[in-house]
C-alpha cells in the first residue's frame, strides 16, 4: 500500500447503516443525515448527485464517495423535485414532513417507491468517527466518483444485503471496508484525483512514523534513518503528504490518541506514553489546542464530531454552498 494510502487503514465499520434503495422514476432523495462517510454503489439503472463540489452521473458498477456532513441530493435526473428526505438517525420523510419509512418498505434492508423499480442503488453509511480514520476524511474531497472499481465485490454486496441471518450485520460491515477500499484504490490509480506517484523515501518515512509515533523522532534522525538530507526529506515528503514530517508526525500521534481515548481502561498517562508525550500534561496541552476540547471532555462522550482545528483545508477543495432541492 502506498504512502498516500496508509492513511485508509484507519476506518473499521461497525454496525453499519446498510441499504438497498429501490427506484422508478422520477425519484429524488435530499440527504442530510449528517454522516461522516458514505458510500453510493449503483447496482443497477443509473442516478445522479448533486454535491458540495458538483453534479456526478452515475452509472451501474460506480461507487459515489461523500465524506463529511454536508447534505446531498441523489435523484434520477439533476432537475426532479425531492420526493424524500433522509434526516439523522436515517429518518426517511416526505418534503411536507410525512413519515416514508413504512409506505417505501420494500423488504429486509430494501427501501424506494417500486419494489421492482430499474434503479438500484447500495447504500452504505459509516455511523461515527473513527478518530485515526480523521486523517482519511481529511485527505480526501468532499465527494468522489470510482469508476466501476469492482463487480464481484458489488455483486456479492448486492447479494448480502437483503439476507437476514445470523451475524449478518458483521458480515456486511466487513464487505462495506472492501467496498471503500476498492474504491479508494480504483479513484486513486484511474481518477481526476489521482494520487501523487509513489516514492520510496517517503513510504518508508510514513511507516516508521505510523508504527513507532511514541518514539522521539526529529527531523534529523527520520532524515538519516531514511537515507536522505533533511531538506531533502521535507521537500518529498510535502509533495506527497501536503505537510511537514513533524507536522504530520503530530497530526498521527493526536489521532491515535483520540482513538486509544476510547479505552476506557487506558489511563491518561498510559495514552500518552503510546503516542510520545512526556506526561499527560503535554498530551492534554496539545490535544486542546489540535481538537478545541481537552481529552478528559472528549472521553465523556460529550463531544463527538471534534476536528482538527487550524488544518488545511482537504484535498480537493473546500466546501460549498449546501445543495438545494430543485
Amino acid at each position: 500500500m502506498d504512502a498516500w494510502l496508509g492513511a485508509f487503514d484507519g476506518p473499521r465499520a461497525r454496525d453499519a447503516f446498510l441499504l438497498q434503495v429501490v427506484m422508478s422514476a422520477p425519484w429524488s432523495v435530499q440527504v442530510d443525515d449528517e454522516a461522516p462517510l458514505t458510500l453510493i454503489a449503483v447496482l443497477d439503472g443509473g442516478a445522479c448527485a448533486l454535491t458540495a463540489v458538483g453534479v456526478h452521473a452515475l452509472a451501474r458498477g460506480d461507487v459515489l464517495l461523500v465524506r463529511d456532513t454536508a447534505p446531498y441530493i441523489l435523484a434520477d435526473a439533476p432537475e426532479t423535485l425531492t420526493g424524500a428526505v433522509i434526516g439523522p438517525g436515517q429518518r426517511c420523510s416526505g418534503p411536507d414532513g410525512r413519515d416514508l419509512a413504512q409506505p417505501w418498505d420494500a423488504g429486509v434492508r430494501t427501501w424506494g417507491n417500486d419494489p421492482s423499480g430499474p434503479d438500484r442503488l447500495l447504500v452504505g453509511t459509516y455511523a461515527g468517527r473513527g478518530q485515526v480514520g480523521r486523517l482519511l476524511l481529511e485527505a480526501l474531497p468532499p465527494a468522489l466518483v470510482a469508476r466501476d472499481p469492482d463487480p464481484a465485490l458489488l455483486g456479492l454486496l448486492n447479494r448480502e444485503v437483503a439476507v437476514d441471518a445470523p451475524a449478518q450485520p458483521l458480515v456486511l460491515d466487513r464487505l462495506l471496508d472492501l467496498l471503500l477500499l476498492a474504491s479508494l484504490r480504483a479513484w486513486t490509480t484511474d481518477g481526476p484525483g489521482q494520487a501523487p506517484a509513489p516514492d520510496g523515501v517517503v513510504q518508508e518515512a510514513l511507516g516508521l512514523l505510523r508504527a513507532s509515533p511514541e518514539a522521539p523522532w526529529t527531523l534529523d534522525a527520520l532524515a538519516r534513518r531514511t537515507g536522505t538530507s533533511r531538506s531533502a526529506l521535507t521537500k518529498r515528503f510535502a509533495a506527497v503528504t501536503g505537510t511537514s514530517p513533524m507536522a504530520y508526525l503530530t497530526d498521527w500521534r493526536l489521532a491515535v490518541a483520540a482513538d486509544l481515548l476510547t479505552d476506557r481502561g487506558l489511563t491518561l498517562a498510559a495514552v500518552a506514553g503510546r503516542v510520545g508525550y512526556a506526561s499527560p500534561f503535554s498530551l492534554s496541552a496539545a490535544f486542546k489546542r489540535r481538537y478545541g476540547v481537552s481529552p478528559a471532555r472528549y472521553r465523556e462522550g460529550t463531544v463527538t464530531d471534534v476536528r482538527l482545528a487550524g488544518a488545511p483545508p482537504p484535498r480537493g477543495g473546500a466546501h460549498r454552498p449546501r445543495p438545494r432541492p430543485r
